[in-house]
């Protein structure tokens, strides 16, 4: 037991100094990555300061249960500036309303809290996502930031994917040795919930357990890393997907929507996973959601 805490506490402590990691496998960042990371650690300094001080006056409804908080309107702010500095002439696409056309040919991708309902329940599972999409090149640089245990996910197209400063790859374990699938649940859009109900029970059937986190960009860093094995959802955003769709890809992992298009832009669906998990994946929801095609 006492080895146990030990590993855990060492865990933790490195998890919060991502400065004590070693970064002997991470080259030289871009200036798009570095100004990302620099955005999204600040948001998520404003977020630990927000944890679990929320009054009910910062919290409003947006539409049928979907909430919006002044911390993410707060963060989305400061990302803003802070790209925006760098960056006068890229375009914005954030999820609580800031827009900008993109005069470059690149848009800044940003879900400033993903996971806002976590947070306002004092729920310790919440993130910062911030990508860059090139209108030539298609995702082109993704940070998912994780502010509790100071996890910052980095990726840059063709350049690998890294947790804190070391080399991540999606996991490899065959479905004997336990697979681990995450999801999100249909929690306004009841149209399509026997269709999703339908294939968790298929999944189920293949893994050791579902996880719900209750925010996509840490499921796909996650899948990135290998603490899960695939992760599947129906109803996306870009903001909600972006970074994470690069980390899985960068990780050595395939993302497609549910009908096996790459470009997971044109729909509202995403499976990520290995090259076990994600063609398992893609025949349940080809059989499920037929109407994805």
């Amino acid at each position: 037991m006492l080895a146990v805490k030990s590993a855990l506490k060492y865990y933790i402590g490195h998890a919060r100094n991502p400065q004590h990691l070693p970064r002997f496998d991470m080259e030289k960042p871009s200036t798009e990555l570095l100004v990302a990371e620099e955005a999204a650690r600040a948001a998520g300094a404003i977020t630990r300061k927000k944890f679990g001080e929320l009054s009910g006056k910062e919290i409003h409804p947006k539409e049928f249960r979907d909430f919006v908080t002044e911390t993410d309107k707060a963060c989305e702010a400061e990302i803003e500036r802070i790209i925006k500095a760098a960056f006068p002439r890229d375009g914005m696409l954030c999820e609580e309303g800031t827009t900008a056309p993109p005069l470059s040919g690149r848009t800044w991708i940003v879900d400033p809290l993903d996971g806002t309902l976590n947070f306002i329940h004092s729920f310790p599972v919440f993130s910062i996502s911030i990508a860059l999409k090139d209108e030539a090149e298609g995702l082109t640089h993704g940070v998912v930031y994780q502010p509790v245990l100071d996890e910052l996910f980095t990726a840059r197209k063709g350049r690998g994917a890294y947790l804190n400063g070391r080399r991540i790859n999606v996991a490899d374990r065959r479905e004997d040795d336990g697979w681990l699938i995450a999801t999100g649940l249909p929690f306004k859009e009841y149209h399509y919930m026997d269709a999703y109900m339908a294939m968790l029970k298929d999944v189920v059937k293949v893994s050791a357990g579902i996880r719900r986190a209750g925010s996509a960009a840490i499921d796909l860093a996650y899948t990135a890393c290998g603490r899960f094995d695939a992760f599947w959802e129906y109803v996306l955003f870009p903001w909600d997907f972006s970074a994470g769709v690069l980390l899985v890809r960068e990780a050595g992992g395939t993302v497609t929507d549910f009908t096996g298009e790459d470009d997971v832009f044109r729909r509202r669906s995403i499976i990520a996973g290995n090259p076990e998990t994600h063609p398992l994946l893609l025949t349940m929801a080809r059989k499920h959601f037929p109407e994805a095609e």
